[in-house]
């Protein structure tokens, strides 16, 4: 059995509590349609034999149902099989010994539960009727305050109970009513608090889930369910379920007979309850509920709706904070420098008087803030306990720190900028010292039982008693958390943009580096070539009588220092490539490509050789870069094929969707398949053109200048198979 003490009072397991309330019974049967649970009071109701039902099939019912023996139940739960799940069409009228009852069917794990209840009621039977013509009246009001006001008014017209509540759930679990009718006689309760034990959180879930809740009579013992399994029987969906003994004495203590409630959701949190108490037994049957049940739905909604505008509201006043700093990021020098510039935007942001800022571990801060001692250990803390958001307006009671920090660090809310770095924005708020007025003392009450054992015992009086409340900021609201949200967003676009420049800049000072590099082995080896030279003829003119042998050691000298010369050009010409910026403009190729064989035809001075010009179409780019492309292409192609019989270059290009290609062809001497990867380097040539004058430079050029142009160049060749280079352009 299970026996609520001091440390286990909130996990009392009040969904198994293996009893029903007496004004109805259950059967429960597994899928295979035997009875595994009936609650002992069946017997008084029908007559049958409750110790002689565990083990049956559902059809030693039927007779007492009125049923022929076709197994009544077991076609109740196939009517509710679809594929989505099981759906009962609830309730199913009954009768039993000439009265009438509501069967209601629920499904537990493994198990379904059928529930029959009286049709009868306490309240009038047109209740259907009453509901629909207040529920507008119940909407009528656009103010929160007076729409909950008026909801407990018009439910007492409904359900004509003692009194009608309001009761709102605060983030910590207590309570407190906040709208209220009752009879005249009775002490008012608006405006008191009560505290979480009161409806534990394990009863907060229930309600989440049951949405309305009777308690008919709190002086009738409950039934015993009587069953041959072991497990206890899950009654978290049952109408009838038992109620905790703790609660009933609550309830009695309260002077309270009969309770109702049903449940307002906020966004599937339970926002509150709608509380109904009655200081007589009430039984209020299902179609009754039901509609109960539908006013808390519409109410609702009308809450949950006017959140979200409030929330709205409180986000419209951030958005402007949070644009400032948007733009700020966007120009701003560093991501603390841009959250830190605008004067006390941060703070706006959700309200604060301080807030911190953990990046690249170091911290910023604004406004009231603890001191740099404080600050370390709370983001030692938080790297531990926060994985993305959390806020607390009583921080005291979760880091033990803070009880000294009232006046800066009271209220925390805080949002981890990435699961993976302990990288943190904080706001801080202030004590705001409160007085709160609860329906007795909050504190539990205890006694001790004989065998020692200290146990709760619900509270006897109700009179009002107040606390003066410290170490509590003002709440943080929905529109505060999404306002760090959004700003978080803003801050982790910055940082992931300015990671996305600083890998373009690593990208590029990569490519820098590759080209000092070649410059370096240029300067030290290519280059090094004809300095010997110079070094060498000076040296032999030195020694050297002959004249014609110092004439000839001196154009030796000539030609070494016109080659260094002509690389050292060569090398500033790629170097400037890389530093030019492309002036890009429409290009009419086929003019450009006229002129281009005009002038090789001039320089080779070899009339049988054939330069053919195919379709031009046009090209976007740098008029000169591409005019310097061709140039070095073409003029390669005439200069390989030179030497053939019938030496011929062909230009030809097309446009292909939103790229423009040209192919350069010749039928020259060709390139060996393993020198295509080297002749794109600077002053790398391929073994077979080396009988032919050039630098190995141009090649180097022509791709470098492609490259700028999000272009690409490939080739295709075969030793005295003559060369095909492809080059490809975009088209913006």
């Amino acid at each position: 059995m299970f026996q609520p003490d001091l440390t286990n009072c909130d996990r009392e397991p009040i969904h198994i509590p293996g009893r029903v309330q007496s004004h109805g019974f259950i059967v429960v049967t597994g899928e295979d349609d035997q009875i595994t649970h009936v609650s002992a009071n069946i017997t008084a109701f029908t007559g049958i034999d409750a110790t002689s039902m565990p083990g049956k099939k559902s059809s030693i019912l039927d007779e007492v149902l009125g049923k022929k023996p076709t197994g009544f139940l077991s076609q109740l739960v196939s009517l509710g099989q679809h594929p989505d799940g099981f759906r009962p069409n609830n309730p199913y009228r009954v009768t039993i010994a000439g009265n009438p009852w509501n069967l209601i069917i629920n499904q537990s794990p493994e198990h379904y539960l059928f529930e029959f209840e009286p049709e009868r009621t306490d309240l009038e039977s047109e209740l259907q009727h009453k509901v629909g013509r207040s529920l507008s009246e119940m909407l009528a009001d656009k103010e929160l305050s007076e729409l909950l006001n008026n909801v407990a008014v018009q439910i007492k017209k409904i359900i004509h109970y003692d009194r009608v509540m309001i009761y709102k759930f605060h983030n910590d679990g207590h309570g407190e009513v906040v709208a209220e009718t009752k009879n005249e006689e009775l002490e008012p309760w608006l405006g008191l608090h009560y505290p979480a034990s009161d409806i534990p959180q394990q009863a907060r879930e229930l309600y989440k889930l049951n949405l309305v809740r009777l308690i008919a009579d709190v002086h009738t013992e409950p039934a015993a369910l009587l069953t041959h399994e072991e497990q206890p029987l899950n009654l978290t969906n049952s109408g009838l379920r038992a109620v905790s003994p703790i609660h009933i004495q609550y309830l009695k203590n309260m002077g309270v007979a009969s309770s109702f409630s049903v449940s307002i959701l906020d966004r599937d949190k339970l926002w509150g309850l709608i509380a109904c108490h009655n200081y007589t037994t009430r039984f209020i049957n299902f179609n009754q509920r039901e509609s109960a049940k539908l006013v808390g739905q519409v109410l609702s909604s009308a809450i949950s709706f006017r959140q979200q505008e409030e929330d709205q509201n409180l986000l419209s006043k951030s958005r402007e904070s949070i644009s400032t700093l948007t733009r700020s990021l966007l120009h701003g020098s560093s991501i603390p420098d841009a959250l830190f510039a605008a004067e006390g935007e941060l703070l706006k942001v959700v309200g604060a008087t301080g807030a911190a800022f953990v990046f690249e571990k170091k911290t910023y801060t604004t406004g009231q803030v603890p001191g740099e001692k404080f600050l370390n250990e709370l983001c030692e803390w938080l790297s531990i306990n926060v994985e993305d958001c959390y806020a607390s307006s009583n921080f005291a009671s979760e880091f033990s720190a803070a009880k000294e920090q009232q006046n800066t660090v009271s209220g925390l809310l805080t949002c981890r900028l990435s699961k993976e770095l302990n990288e943190f924005i904080i706001w801080f708020r202030p004590e705001r010292i409160a007085y709160v007025n609860w329906a007795g003392n909050p504190e539990k009450p205890t006694s001790t039982t004989e065998s020692g054992l200290m146990t709760i015992s619900p509270r006897e009086s109700f009179k009002v008693w107040s606390q003066e409340v410290h170490q509590h900021s003002l709440p943080w609201e929905h529109g505060d958390h999404a306002a760090a949200n959004q700003l978080r967003e803003e801050i982790n676009f910055a940082i992931s943009r300015r990671a996305t420049e600083l890998r373009v800049l690593n990208e590029k000072l990569r490519e820098a580096y590759n080209e000092l590099d070649t410059f370096s082995y240029t300067i030290s080896h290519d280059l090094k070539h004809p300095l010997t030279t110079i070094k060498s003829y000076a040296q032999l003119i030195v020694r050297a009588t002959d004249q014609e042998r110092m004439r000839n050691m001196a154009g030796r000298i000539n030609d070494g220092a016109v080659k260094m010369q002509a690389m050292i050009e060569e090398v500033l010409q790629y170097s400037r490539v890389g530093q030019a910026r492309v002036e890009r403009k429409a290009i009419n190729m086929q003019h450009l490509l006229d002129e281009l064989r005009h002038d090789l035809l001039i320089a080779f001075n070899q009339p049988e050789i054939q330069i053919e010009i195919g379709n031009a179409p046009e090209l976007e780019g740098d008029q000169l870069m591409i005019q310097q492309v061709f140039s070095n292409l073409i003029g390669n192609a005439v200069k390989y094929s030179s030497k053939a019989e019938q030496p011929k270059v062909k230009v030809e290009g097309q446009r292909i969707g939103q790229k423009v290609m040209y192919t350069i062809s010749d039928n020259g001497i060709g390139i060996d398949q393993k020198d295509f990867g080297k002749i794109f380097d600077l002053f790398s040539r391929a073994d077979a053109g080396k009988e032919f004058e050039g630098s190995g430079v141009g090649l180097s050029i022509v791709k470098r200048i492609i490259e700028k142009h999000q272009g690409k160049i490939w080739l295709e060749s075969e030793r005295h198979q003559g060369t095909r280079f492809f080059v490809e352009f975009p088209l913006n």
